[in-house]
């Protein structure tokens, strides 16, 4: 299964990327939503290669994730991986310049289960899919409104 959107934000591309790979600022929202983030990289940035683990509960149970930073190429694209039992996705996140204050973000996931019970799950996504798509988008404007408003502070 695939989920993917696009978005349009009011800032340059750089100071989109940055607040991409702000991964101590995106590290504390996983925390206020009740994911336990655990870092499994030693430098203040994580290179190719690095990740975090996460656990979390969904559907009434607890769940464990490991992510991993796939790809950063600066200021263009940022890749990561995900596997959290036999459900394994690809996350990327390609920004385009529009304009030198305007920045198109378009985020491609992907889901790929191993086991029986990951393709249950990816079916029960599929027919809630539509629904999906409304919250992931919601969430994308979100996103995309409080790096404008970044952007407008710091002006």
């Amino acid at each position: 299964m695939q989920v993917t959107g696009t978005e349009d934000v009011a800032a340059p591309i750089k100071h989109v990327f940055a607040e991409l790979t702000a991964f101590d600022a995106l590290e504390r929202q996983a925390m206020r939503r009740g994911i336990d983030v655990r870092r499994q990289f030693r430098t203040a940035e994580p290179t190719i290669g690095d990740g975090w683990d996460a656990t979390f509960r969904f559907r009434g149970k607890e769940r464990n994730a490991k992510i991993t930073l796939d790809a950063c190429d600066a200021p263009n694209e940022v890749c990561f991986t995900g596997v959290s039992g036999g459900l394994e996705t690809n996350t990327q996140v390609e920004l385009v310049p529009l304009s030198p204050n305007r920045t198109r973000v378009n985020l491609v996931v992907k889901m790929n289960p191993k086991t029986l019970s990951a393709r249950l799950l990816v079916q029960s996504f599929k027919l809630a899919r539509s629904s999906i798509n409304k919250r992931f988008k919601k969430r994308m404007t979100q996103f995309a409104r409080d790096i404008e408003n970044k952007v407008v502070k710091t002006a």
